[in-house]
């Protein structure tokens, strides 16, 4: 199936200048995805409906399911009802591992954290990134977080989703995905960047949201050594994003931003190539 639309135009009346009237607005669209597993639903999320095949890459990747591209033989999105239901065929040996997983499942899951069992795997740890050779100018962080703003063409539409982009000096943003969803704009960035070959380690993840402990985690499974963001981490972030060594920039306005983590791969010194 294609994507759906991702956007519609709604009705409002809006006050101006101290009058009512009739107006019209663009709004993003948010529908159920399911993500199914040899025939079984593993989670369901609330996105907006497009870039569907690297939404199951880029989720399949932040869960732990998947390690790199080739572990996913097929993708199949469905329409059902209202929503998606996304078929995700996986190499043998990954469908054993997420089986013997559901066997270990205690109950249902009713949260947010989606194939989880624990409160140890909510805040489950991450893999040392290592100590790649990104290294990012002040200006290429003020250019990351500018470009970002400039190429979110569905948040120009309704103001209303998350951007989450891969940044690599010298080339600029070699991806680009939105979404309704900060976690699930970082999901599809990821599975992007898989599916089209690249290292983690080459770029930087550029979003727009706070930098929750979910973001941190899902940009170490991708291997991405720097993570910047408009908004603010959690203490949590933080110390996730210690263990894992990577680098957190946080509230970036032009050239001014605070650095939590691994300050030294910020640098005024900075080649525009990776090295």
């Amino acid at each position: 199936m294609s994507d759906q639309r991702t956007s519609r135009s709604v009705q409002t009346v809006q006050k101006r200048t101290g009058f009512f009237g009739s107006a019209s607005r663009m709004v993003p669209e948010e529908v159920p995805i399911a993500f199914s597993y040899g025939g079984t639903t593993h989670a369901v999320m609330m996105a907006s409906p497009a870039d569907i095949e690297d939404f199951a890459y880029g989720f399949s990747l932040a869960e732990g399911i998947i390690r790199e591209a080739g572990d996913i033989l097929a993708v199949e999105p469905l329409e059902a009802g209202g929503g998606i239901d996304v078929q995700v065929e996986l190499r043998d040996a990954n469908a054993d591992a997420l089986t013997a997983r559901r066997r270990r499942m205690a109950g249902p899951v009713g949260c947010g954290l989606c194939g989880i069992e624990s409160i140890e795997q909510a805040t489950r740890s991450v893999e040392l990134i290592g100590s790649p050779s990104l290294i990012l100018s002040p200006r290429q962080v003020a250019e990351a977080a500018q470009m970002l703003s400039d190429l979110q063409v569905l948040n120009r539409q309704t103001r209303a989703v998350h951007g989450a982009a891969f940044y690599i000096p010298g080339e600029g943003f070699v991806a680009v995905r939105e979404d309704v969803g900060r976690h699930n704009a970082l999901d599809k960035l990821s599975g992007a960047v898989l599916r089209q070959g690249r290292a983690g380690h080459d770029g930087a993840v550029v979003v727009t949201s706070r930098l929750s402990v979910e973001m941190v985690q899902k940009t170490a499974a991708l291997g991405s050594p720097i993570l910047l963001a408009i908004s603010a981490p959690t203490a949590l972030a933080i110390e996730t994003a210690e263990t894992a060594g990577i680098t957190l920039v946080g509230i970036v306005r032009g050239e001014e931003f605070e650095i939590f983590t691994r300050a030294d791969r910020i640098s005024e010194g900075a080649s525009a190539h990776v090295a």
